[in-house]
């Protein structure tokens, strides 16, 4: 809406193919957590949160929407359960425990509001529910209503809708919780101590967290605020297709000027660490990765801070390492000070307009000649004049600067 064409918005960078001649529309691709009106090929960054490949993002994502959760049992359902799979070699019994767990999390899904998609429409509970459970259950001590008797019936199914499964969850945890009353310690004692099994309690700590999102009605609720991340429709990781698009030459632009800021920190992350492990991959087996650019703008939104030092981060990887691997890091912002150490001890390519903070310009003077230009880059607000030191010129040197424009034919 800021191109004075009236909404038209040629000057958007999405039309940059327009000053090619022979330029192709399909060269530039567009992605967004949202629609918008002015770009209706956006593409859409969903997830499907049920598959096996985005349970784990899936999970992190409700993680970061819940970051300021005080109730007990929304951290212990953030902190307290993790859907990473199992190791290749696990045994039966870590297998079982997971799929349990992931059961009651897509049971979850389906009470907040997540549609299923048509390859998981029922849950599969063959072996899940052993018979010494659903027994207990279903002679609850304390079943006024029969949700214990109704539970246990369902649970011995080998598939179930997941409404039911939902319904067999929130009667399990209460008969879990209320353990002395219903039967259920009792029951547990008895599976700790028999020999043939492994002694540990029948269930773990991370599904009692995962249950106990049933208790109240909060709990699945604050879940569904981020049903609009999920489509079922889906099939691709959106960050697979974009790194798809990037080996092939496009333009990839990624809109996160809407959605929740700490939902677009892990999913720019996720997407940065796709094209550097992809490209890691392709270097160590010989060959060539194809040559990428990554843009940020406002990076202070989204690359560590000064105050982190992990080494491992994959921005600071990146920053490092990815000259090797054909990727080269482009980051805007106005908080120089606010951008992690390694990353501007990193950067060889410096342009610098008006900064009006003695802060940003002292932690600037630390690199390179630009503490002589302290002044001017204070005094300065001529629009377009920037400050240039790149790794090609041992000199900082002054350049204009002008406004891209399709169809603004630029002389110089």
């Amino acid at each position: 809406m800021q191109d004075k064409a009236g909404g038209a918005n040629p000057s958007a960078l999405k039309n940059v193919w327009r000053i090619h001649t022979g330029g192709n529309k399909a060269d530039v691709v567009t992605y967004g957590s949202v629609p918008h009106p002015l770009d209706p090929d956006r593409r859409l960054t969903k997830l499907n949160f049920f598959t096996d490949d985005n349970l784990r993002f899936g999970k992190e994502i409700l993680d970061a929407g819940l970051a300021d959760a005080n109730d007990k049992y929304l951290k212990n359902f953030r902190d307290g359960v993790s859907l990473e799979a199992p190791p290749a070699d696990a045994g039966r019994s870590e297998i079982t425990r997971f799929n349990r767990k992931v059961l009651a999390y897509r049971a979850l899904l389906a009470r907040a509001g997540f549609p299923a998609p048509a390859s998981l429409k029922e849950a599969y509970c063959k072996g899940l529910f052993n018979a010494e459970l659903r027994k207990a259950l279903a002679e609850s001590k304390d079943d006024e209503n029969g949700e214990h008797k109704s539970a246990a019936a369902l649970l011995g199914n080998e598939r179930i809708s997941w409404a039911q499964a939902a319904q067999a969850m929130e009667a399990l945890h209460d008969f879990i919780k209320r353990g002395k009353d219903t039967g259920y310690d009792k029951f547990n004692q008895e599976y700790i101590n028999d020999p043939k099994r492994s002694g540990e309690p029948w269930a773990d700590q991370e599904f009692r967290n995962v249950i106990g999102m049933f208790e109240y009605r909060n709990g699945p609720a604050f879940v569904g605020r981020f049903s609009n991340q999920h489509s079922p429709t889906v099939s691709a990781d959106y960050a697979d297709e974009i790194y798809s698009d990037l080996c092939d030459g496009r333009l990839v632009i990624i809109d996160q000027s809407a959605g929740d800021p700490e939902i677009n920190i892990k999913a720019g992350y996720r997407i940065m660490q796709r094209i550097f492990t992809k490209h890691l991959q392709t270097f160590g087996a010989a060959k060539e990765p194809p040559k990428i650019l990554v843009y940020i703008e406002e990076a202070h939104n989204l690359l560590p801070n000064s105050k982190e030092d992990d080494m491992r981060d994959v921005w600071v990887r990146t920053a490092k390492e990815g000259g090797k691997l054909g990727i080269g890091l482009i980051y805007s912002t106005q908080e120089v000070s606010s951008i992690q150490k390694n990353i501007l001890k990193a950067t060889s390519n410096w342009f610098i307009s008006h900064l009006n903070n003695n802060d940003e310009l002292r932690e600037l003077a630390k690199y390179y000649d630009f503490a002589a230009f302290s002044g001017s880059l204070m005094r300065s607000q001529n629009k377009g004049f920037l400050r240039v030191k790149t790794l090609s010129n041992p000199y900082v040197i002054p350049v204009q600067i002008h406004p891209f424009e399709v169809g603004h034919a630029v002389s110089g």
